[in-house]
């Protein structure tokens, strides 16, 4: 369990360098962290609770049981926490995620950003390509499209306009 706790966690933060845009709170990376130390606990207890096993001692074996009730209670704790925010990190996501679709321009690392992002995900724009009409980068083309990021990959001819919206 501890390896593959860490492996989760290592993955987690790789992860997010992709999207580190995004995610202006450098905080994002903390459960990853948390993770990552509950591996390594989790690994000091497991031989702790194998080596009292082996002994056959009652105190450590009591001793694992009271982790072990510790570590149930802070997972319980931590399910609570994450089902009463998770409409905040939701809109604080959102929120993040419209800056930097304003700062669109198709050039800078943001843009790049943007662009795996909606290829990656295979999406277009925060919940659909309507929001990219309210952005500058849509004003400042002209041309009523949105960037090709936003194609799907098997429309062959998608040039991002609107008046398509099947490709997008």
């Amino acid at each position: 369990a501890a390896a593959g706790l860490s492996y989760v966690g290592a993955y987690v933060i790789n992860t997010y360098k992709s999207y580190d845009n995004f995610l202006q709170d450098k905080y994002a990376l903390l459960p990853a962290v948390i993770i990552i130390c509950v591996a390594v606990v989790m690994f000091i207890i497991g031989l702790i609770g194998c080596c009292a096993t082996f002994r056959e001692s009652r105190v450590g074996l009591g001793l694992f049981l009271a982790i072990i009730l510790v570590i149930f209670i802070a997972e319980v704790s931590a399910f609570v926490l994450g089902f009463v925010y998770r409409e905040k990190v939701k809109t604080d996501v959102q929120g993040t995620m419209r800056s930097v679709f304003e700062k669109y321009d198709g050039k800078n690392p943001e843009s790049t950003v943007v662009d795996y992002l909606q290829e990656q995900l295979h999406c277009c724009g925060v919940k659909n390509y309507s929001d990219w009409t309210t952005t500058q980068w849509f004003n400042s083309t002209g041309n009523n499209s949105v960037p090709q990021s936003c194609c799907q990959q098997e429309a062959k001819n998608c040039t991002g306009l609107l008046d398509q919206p099947q490709e997008l």
